[in-house]
């Protein structure tokens, strides 16, 4: 598995809706995208839930790098930089992957934590640690998903999680799920 996101933060006076309709006439293209294990359409809009942005942010879990590289190098990915212009976007190596007990829900918020692989200690012991966190997210009530990955150039560990309610039980950016495309939701592993 193979984690991925770009950011695109917007004006503050950004017209979110916008947003909102090119992922209602679009968000579809994926829902079979070869390779993909999910993406979840992401927003979060300046001043709710305590965001001081407005932002377009997907996320990704891929199953094949293989899939990953067609959707950038000449996929659905072009609209963006078309639109947007070229973003960074930033991938983690998956460590764990694990369904919620609410894993039939498309999910309606996402949360995603960052934080730095502290220095000292042993490698292992912290993404064993990264993977139980997994767990116990995932068995959270309202969990849809959890996973976790890391970013070895960075020492970047994220979180991320899906939600079939408005009250995640995890910390970190609260983003609201406009559409989940997962044609290979049942195969990502860590």
């Amino acid at each position: 598995m193979h984690a991925m996101q770009y950011e695109l933060t917007l004006p503050a006076d950004y017209d979110m809706r916008i947003i909102r309709r090119r992922v209602a006439s679009r968000g579809h293209l994926l829902d079979d995208w070869p390779g993909l294990g999910l993406k979840a359409y992401l927003t979060r809009e300046r001043g709710v839930h305590g965001s001081p942005v407005n932002q377009y942010a997907p996320f990704y879990l891929w199953n094949t790098v293989a899939g990953m590289n067609a959707f950038l190098w000449g996929g659905p990915f072009q609209g963006i930089v078309d639109d947007f212009g070229r973003p960074s976007v930033r991938q983690w190596s998956g460590l764990a992957y694990e369904e919620g007990g609410a894993a039939g829900s498309p999910g309606r918020v996402a949360v995603l934590r960052r934080q730095q692989v502290p220095d000292g200690g042993q490698l292992s012991d912290v993404m064993a640690e990264a993977a139980r966190e997994t767990e116990r997210i995932a068995r959270e009530g309202g969990s849809v998903l959890s996973a976790a990955a890391v970013d070895a150039s960075r020492w970047e560990l994220i979180h991320f999680s899906l939600w079939e309610n408005d009250t995640p039980k995890a910390d970190g950016d609260r983003y609201e799920v406009l559409h989940v495309s997962a044609p290979g939701r049942e195969r990502p592993r860590g």
